[in-house]
């Protein structure tokens, strides 16, 4: 059973998401404050963290990078706040997802199950497919359906690479800007729009309605297999 971790101020919030993931077959405790889940992330290792930005004892971000600094496991952010700044925040700090108040208790479901269907990050992932394409991850190669070589360009490798190694998990336009060209290009998101659009014309079945390369508006971009 998969361990969920849900850390809230709300009594509301947290009892919801406690029923409805046990209804689910996942295992869940609960922390009303950042230092009680860092607590409880150290002594039970769970394989998921759901949180909140606003505890009452510090703020979230604090949280994030506590995990981070010890641990890989995943983080959705599930806040109120939903100015872009406080999620790139957010998502700089270290979180893989980012969903705001109020929400939906299926789109959070789903978001849950894509992160946990990411294979583990030290696990070497020879190939990935793309919808009928493959993706030969140690021979930086890409396949076409009838086993042609599908040239990519050295910029559009390094942002498929990094999507395709995290499945299901928003990448930030940050993180981009500054592993595939510096960060000194951190203003330059025409950059991924323009390669974005062109991965999307070689690997998408129909381009114009990406069903892999996902546009998270104002945030980053997200691979679905």
């Amino acid at each position: 059973m998969t361990r969920v971790l849900v850390v809230d101020d709300s009594p509301q919030i947290l009892a919801t998401l406690r029923l409805n993931l046990r209804a689910r077959g996942y295992r869940v405790q609960v922390a009303p404050d950042g230092e009680r889940a860092l607590t409880i992330a150290t002594e039970w290792q769970p394989a998921l963290v759901i949180l909140d930005l606003g505890l009452p004892d510090m703020d979230g971000i604090a949280v994030i990078r506590g995990l981070r600094g010890w641990s890989t496991v995943p983080i959705i952010v599930l806040s109120g706040r939903a100015g872009s700044r406080d999620k790139v925040d957010a998502l700089d700090a270290g979180a893989d997802d980012y969903v705001t108040k109020p929400f939906g208790i299926d789109e959070l479901l789903a978001r849950i199950r894509a992160i946990t269907r990411r294979a583990p990050a030290d696990e070497e992932l020879p190939t990935v497919d793309v919808g009928r394409h493959s993706v030969d991850l140690n021979g930086k190669i890409v396949y076409g359906p009838g086993g042609e070589r599908v040239h990519l360009t050295p910029i559009e490798w390094g942002l498929l690479e990094i999507l395709v190694r995290n499945p299901g998990k928003l990448i930030s336009q940050r993180r981009l800007l500054t592993e595939v060209w510096s960060p000194n290009h951190l203003s330059e998101t025409n950059y991924l729009r323009v390669y974005l659009a062109s991965l999307r014309r070689k690997l998408e079945h129909d381009p114009s309605r990406p069903r892999h390369f996902i546009t998270e508006p104002g945030m980053g971009y997200r691979f679905e297999p």
